[in-house]
This record gives structure tokens, sequence and C-alpha cells, in this order.
């Protein structure tokens, strides 16, 4: 009888063994950077934190997220590129998304992946720069969005909507239908944070942690801090929810990233100008 035990004890410890092999290997630990494409200066600050004082501004920092590993490189947003909306916002230092993930030694054909997290102008834009890229979109926000009324005065534009359209005749358009979706090994997005219809904010593991990247749903470490909705929610008890449930899913607070603040840069170590290690 002992025998026998000591035989299943051994044979479980073999399968677990193996599992947990099976597991790392599946879930590689990604390379997370955020890369500063520009900055809108003087931005007014009560247009991303709730009840902030009306004479203030920040220089917003215009930036994505570069995940490395796994044979994968997976964007989070893709910033802008097209002449109407540099003409509209006087961006400052502005780099081209396709010419920025060059300081990673990069090149535009390479990334395996973009996740939007929302269809705005600034961070859906660029997805036709990376031209062997599958797009990840949230079902509900594509179909509320490709309405053209509910496009009005939304930061979404039919030249973006147009552009997706033809990643989706290449083949190279996915719908993610809903909360907690994988789009990677390892790689999860999530719904609730409410900027846009049904933006989504995303997980991944790191050597350091799982980093959770906000995007817009939380523009600010001020947000975080101080326990305040962004201004641009429809709902700002549900965009709380979503800090909160950020603050759950990361490894650390400091691994929690925001979409806007220029501090992103300066709180994690510079790989380059402009990018930073998120670690």
């Amino acid at each position: 009888m002992r025998r026998t035990l000591i035989g299943v004890a051994l044979t479980a410890g073999l399968v677990a063994g193996i599992a947990a092999t099976t597991l790392s290997v599946a879930t590689p630990a990604y390379q997370v950077y955020a890369v500063q494409y520009g900055v809108l200066v003087g931005y007014p600050m009560m247009n991303l934190v709730l009840g902030a004082d009306s004479t203030k501004t920040i220089d917003a920092s215009m930036m994505f997220w570069v995940a490395r590993g796994g044979g994968r490189i997976l964007l989070v947003d893709a910033g802008f590129y097209r002449e109407e909306f540099r003409k509209a916002w006087k961006i400052k230092d502005f780099v081209k998304p396709s010419e920025a993930v060059a300081k990673l030694g990069i090149k535009p054909e390479e990334v395996t992946d973009i996740v939007l997290s929302h269809l705005h102008w600034d961070h859906t834009d660029g997805a036709d720069l990376f031209p062997r890229a599958k797009v990840w979109v949230q079902r509900r926000e594509m179909e509320h969005y490709r309405d053209p009324k509910n496009q009005v005065d939304s930061g979404v534009f039919p030249v973006d909507i147009a552009m997706l359209d033809r990643i989706a005749a290449d083949g190279r358009f996915q719908m993610v239908d809903g909360d907690s979706q994988a789009v990677a090994p390892g790689v999860f997005v999530y719904v609730g944070g409410r900027h846009t219809w049904e933006s989504q904010y995303v997980s991944v593991p790191t050597a350091s942690g799982t980093v959770v990247l906000a995007s817009d749903n939380l523009y600010l470490y001020e947000n975080l801090d101080r326990r305040r909705p962004i201004t641009a929610t429809f709902d700002t008890l549900s965009n709380l929810a979503a800090q909160d449930r950020m603050r759950r899913l990361a490894g650390s607070l400091r691994l929690v990233v925001p979409g806007h603040d220029p501090q992103v840069l300066t709180r994690f170590p510079m790989i380059a100008p402009g990018v930073v290690a998120i670690r």
C-alpha cells in the first residue's frame, strides 16, 4: 500500500512537473516597452482627471507599447501618422510609429500583432503601418463605431474605420468577444474601463511580474493615486472599478502603466530616447 502511494505521488509529481514545463513554454515572459512618438503640449488636466484644477495643464505623452517574447512582437495601440491629424493637433517631437519601433531594432513587417485598446485616432490610425500584423479589437467597439452616427464627436473617424476594413479584407483582423480573453500566450485583454464604447486594457506576463497596460482607461498616475476616474468615460463608477481591477491584476502597483503620463518615461529605465523598459 505504501509503495503504491509513493508510486502515485511520484507519478503525480512527474505530471505536475511536465505541466509546469509545458506552461512555462506556452507562456513566455515578455519584455515590455513604452514608446513615445510625440508630446501634446499644454493639454488641460481637467480633460484627463475628473475634477482636476481647470487652470492646470500637462505635456501629455503620446505613446504606444511593445511586448516582445515567444516569437511575437506585439503592439498595444499603434499611434497615428495621417497628415490630417498632425495638422489638427500640432504634436511636438513627432516620430512616425513605424520609425519609432526602430529604436528597439524592430522593422514594421516584424510586428506580429496589434491590440487596439480603442478606436480613437491617436491609438488606431497607425495600424496599417505594420503590414503583417494581426489587429485585435473588441467586437462591440468595432460594431458600435462602424455606424457613422456614433462617430460624430467621438474621436473615431471614417478614415480609420475604412483602414480597418482594408486590414480585414487582407485577413488580418480579429474581433475579441468580451472580457478576460487571450490574444497571445499569456496576454489577456479586459473590458470595463468605458473610455469608449468597449475599450480594453491588456495584461502581459514579464519576469518582473504582470504588467497592465491601461492605455486611456487610465490616463495618468494621478487617476490611480487619487482614485479619480478619467474625465472621458461613459461611466465613472465602471472606470474606478477597472482601475481597482488593474491593481489586482498587476504584479505590483508600479506595473500599472497609464496611457498618457510623461512620468512613464522617467519611472522606468531608458533603453533609447523616448523608449523605456517596463520592469
